[in-house]
């Protein structure tokens, strides 16, 4: 997970480490390039990568990782 994380951090994408998934936020072509990379980086070392991906486009939408959040606590 720390390879990849760093990638992640590295591409300058905003992005918010969970437990048990990462969310990475971005136009599509740099979101799948930094899959890619950390794909090609794991597969180095890893014969079996299992790989989750959920993906939620919102047209026009920027900062949803903290707004989406912020929001769900603000009806809390």
């Amino acid at each position: 997970m720390a390879k990849s994380i760093r990638i992640i951090r590295e591409s300058g994408l905003p992005y918010k480490m969970g437990p048990m998934s990462t969310a990475v936020e971005g136009e599509w072509d740099e979101v799948i390039g930094v899959v890619e990379k950390c794909f090609k980086e794991l597969k180095k070392d890893c014969s079996r990568i299992y790989m989750t991906l959920q993906m939620d486009y919102r047209e026009g939408a920027v900062n949803r990782i903290e707004d989406k959040i912020k929001s769900v606590e603000a009806k809390l």
